[in-house]
């Protein structure tokens, strides 16, 4: 990897990933619909609106690799989702193609199987239960990102991302957190490992509590150096101040899985 970009650059993930790959590639390029607001001397950065599919081809001109973040990060109405997440998403794949680009990281996320109930272990071969609109959109992108490996040859990851941050700050999170460092480690693997071709592993730091069996991941070389039990009480002492969720504390996806909720949650094996 000599030039590589991250979408979504503005984010806060982005941010972290910015400063935690600075140097390791010769030449990393930034884009979001606007520049970060710390953007730094050195700091190319390639205005993009994944919408306008000219703008992402524009975009990924010379690039070897793509850390692909941008987009709706959270649950929205359906038509802006449907734009960022969906055919955004696909104006990024199919501009990798056309591009020569050589391999694509692409930032899914635990929603894409939030309704899976928290007793339940999971691996990757488990099948998508997306908890929300935005759950079914890196579910999307999961398979997108299999179509232009297949048939392509594209190599791809996609990581099932937890919850990004410093510390885990609840009970939820003890289980689906990941330190920032831990992320760039999987992202390089990634972007680097000889061996790769397509494959989806979850994004999660050493978690003794955890509901996902990532040994793809593994397999592949990811060893997280930071553990969520070390900020195990003040994440369980911050969970008495929260009120009561009785389909979020069931499920994976948290409040994501109770927002708009009227199913059965019985019915959900």
């Amino acid at each position: 990897m000599h030039t590589v970009l991250i979408t979504g650059a503005a984010g806060n993930v982005g941010g972290w990933l910015r400063r935690l790959l600075r140097g390791v590639y010769p030449r990393l390029l930034l884009s979001d619909r606007r520049p970060p607001a710390d953007l730094g001397p050195g700091e190319e950065f390639r205005a993009a609106d994944l919408a306008d599919p000219e703008a992402v081809m524009a975009a990924l001109e010379g690039v070897d690799g793509v850390v692909h973040l941008g987009g709706h990060a959270v649950e929205g109405a359906w038509p802006e989702i449907l734009e960022a997440n969906i055919v955004g998403c696909y104006h990024l794949f199919e501009a990798a193609r056309r591009r020569g680009v050589r391999r694509v990281v692409f930032a899914s996320s635990n929603h894409a199987v939030g309704f899976y109930p928290r007793h339940r272990r999971i691996g990757i071969d488990h099948r998508v239960r997306p908890d929300s609109r935005y759950g079914v959109s890196k579910a999307f992108g999961e398979a997108l990102g299999s179509l232009y490996a297949d048939k392509y040859g594209l190599r791809v990851m996609s990581i099932r991302i937890g919850n990004v941050a410093e510390k885990p700050v609840d009970h939820r999170r003890l289980s689906i957190w990941i330190h920032p460092e831990d992320l760039a480690q999987l992202v390089r693997i990634g972007l680097e490992h000889p061996e790769l071709r397509n494959a989806v592993v979850f994004g999660a730091s050493e978690n003794e509590r955890s509901w996902w069996d990532d040994e793809t991941a593994r397999r592949l070389g990811y060893r997280p150096r930071h553990r969520a039990e070390d900020h195990a009480a003040e994440a369980l002492a911050a969970r008495a101040g929260l009120p009561p969720d009785p389909i979020g504390d069931r499920f994976e996806g948290g409040d994501f899985c109770s927002m708009e909720f009227s199913g059965d949650p019985d019915a959900i094996g």
